[in-house]
């Protein structure tokens, strides 16, 4: 949604916000902070892992529970059951789905189940992402919130065209919230590739970006067994690279559907009237 002035969003009598950007900018901490209010939180990521991809990460769990001889005969018997313990604070069950490619003996898959697992995952992230209009409905008719934000996943800039005025994903976002990017800087930058130096988690990457830089790192570094790779190495460099990738996408999505903030005005936004304020001016700045 666009607005003439930061005074026609302030009147908006039921906001819908979706936050966009990179991990660590303060997505979830915005969307925390306005649920203490009369604001229902979405999580694009929580969606993405129960109604989307729940039934394929438990059907991991219990693969991998049918190597064990006495977990293997509790469930044939059906003397216990297993489920995904999946929260917003917790998301390690959708991201240890993901898994990374390489050495099955250091905890990697084969590149193509790993190729199969991220297209389930941009099948869901889509499929939620076009929930948003539906759960903007369901959070006023059921559970009687006023306003809404959608915290949508990191990932979000690489299941779209944001150069698309029609992209049906983006379309859909913008047609009934308004979107915010929180922007990075070059130090944030620097800091999430360390952190994920010292804990490199499973990502998901663009088909077309994935297939060239996994052939890019074989031939990097002149391995011709894809199954001898080393998952962490090939997850810290890809994650490397998929940061400069997703920037530039993450500014046209805000160029051409929404307004932009900076990360560091984040943690000084202590209340729900701080954030509309923040959004107004924004919009002030776009004019």
């Amino acid at each position: 949604m666009r607005f003439a002035s930061g005074k026609e969003f302030l009147a908006w009598p039921s906001k819908a916000v979706t936050i966009f950007g990179m991990s660590g900018v303060g997505k979830t901490t915005l969307a925390r902070l306005l649920q203490r209010g009369d604001w229902f939180q979405y999580s694009v990521d929580y969606r993405i892992g129960t109604r989307y991809m729940g039934e394929h990460i438990v059907d991991n769990f219990k693969r991998e529970a049918m190597k064990v001889p006495f977990l293997r005969q509790l469930l044939l018997s059906d003397s216990i059951y297993i489920c995904s313990n999946i929260t917003f604070e917790n998301l390690s069950p959708l991201s240890t789905y993901l898994g990374k490619p390489g050495d099955p003996a250091k905890g990697g898959i084969p590149f193509a189940e790993y190729r199969h697992r991220q297209n389930q995952h941009r099948e869901a992230e889509i499929g939620a992402l076009h929930d948003v209009a539906e759960f903007i409905e369901k959070s006023r008719d059921i559970y009687q919130y006023r306003n809404f934000v959608c915290d949508s996943g990191g990932s979000l800039c690489e299941v779209v065209d944001p150069d698309d005025p029609d992209d049906p994903v983006l379309r859909g976002l913008a047609d009934h919230t308004l979107m915010l990017y929180i922007e990075g800087n070059p130090a944030h930058t620097r800091m999430l590739v360390e952190r994920f130096r010292q804990n490199p988690k499973p990502m998901y990457y663009q088909p077309q970006f994935l297939e060239a830089k996994w052939a890019e790192y074989l031939e990097r570094n002149r391995i011709s067994d894809p199954d001898s790779v080393d998952p962490d190495d090939f997850a810290v460099w890809g994650f490397e690279q998929l940061l400069h990738h997703r920037i530039p996408l993450y500014q046209a999505i805000a160029r051409n559907f929404g307004y932009s903030v900076k990360m560091e005005d984040i943690p000084r936004i202590d209340s729900e009237q701080a954030f509309l304020n923040l959004v107004s001016q924004a919009i002030e700045r776009h004019q």
